[in-house]
């Protein structure tokens, strides 16, 4: 028999509420989930392989943070962002993760750098080879590993939810343009952390976001 301790540190077992709710945040946050598409809360449990009861309970929890609405008839939709909805996530955006590089910079290591790196690279390939599906993961991953090294949970949640509203629309202009023209400013990032300058780090990310909002602004119906 396992005494205390050793039951202490065994590995965590994750709910299955918690695994359903990543699943379908996810789905959401890269574009699965098409803004404004209905999706029935029956098709949703086949999709995500999952019981009735955590799957409205992901949903629950996603349509507080503002990432999925209700629909009536059982059915769910992600929002579709207006003009004015855009407007405050550019502020809050534009606010707050400039606000975490710039936090981030005095804290990173060689070996936060070299990870950010291999994840640019993998962004490369990604715009390269037209995977929008891989350049939607690999932005996301190198946005929020900088911004977790940061150590300010508080913001680094509500950038969270900011990314979950504002990621559809940009796999909509993904689907629409391609990966050609998609934001990547990530080598003026990558060269300010290198020279431990955390005013261009943020100046960088900055305007790595405002290419992203712009772009999404496009795509906004008239």
């Amino acid at each position: 028999m396992k005494n205390l301790r050793e039951r202490d540190e065994s590995p965590r077992k994750v709910p299955t509420h918690e695994i359903t709710y990543c699943r379908l945040r996810d789905m959401i946050l890269f574009g699965q989930l098409a803004p404004g598409q209905p999706v029935t809360i029956q098709g949703l449990t086949a999709i995500l392989d999952a019981g009735m009861t955590p799957v409205r309970e992901a949903i629950r929890k996603l349509t507080a943070e503002g990432a999925l609405e209700l629909q009536g008839n059982r059915r769910v939709s992600v929002p579709q962002l207006t003009g004015s909805q855009l407007d405050e996530i550019a502020f809050a955006r534009l606010t707050i993760e400039p606000k975490l590089a710039h936090m981030a910079a005095r804290r990173l290591e060689t070996k936060d750098i070299n990870e950010l790196a291999q994840i640019d690279a993998d962004i490369d390939q990604a715009i390269a080879t037209g995977d929008v599906q891989r350049y939607l993961l690999g932005n996301y991953r190198f946005h929020v590993t900088l911004y977790e090294r940061a150590g300010a949970p508080i913001l680094l949640s509500i950038v969270h939810s900011l990314w979950l509203r504002f990621g559809p629309s940009l796999r909509v202009v993904c689907g629409r343009y391609g990966t050609s023209n998609l934001p990547d400013r990530h080598t003026e990032a990558l060269a300010a952390m290198r020279a431990g300058d955390a005013e261009a780090l943020a100046r960088a990310l900055r305007e790595d976001i405002e290419q992203g909002i712009d772009q999404v602004r496009l795509s906004l119906p008239a």
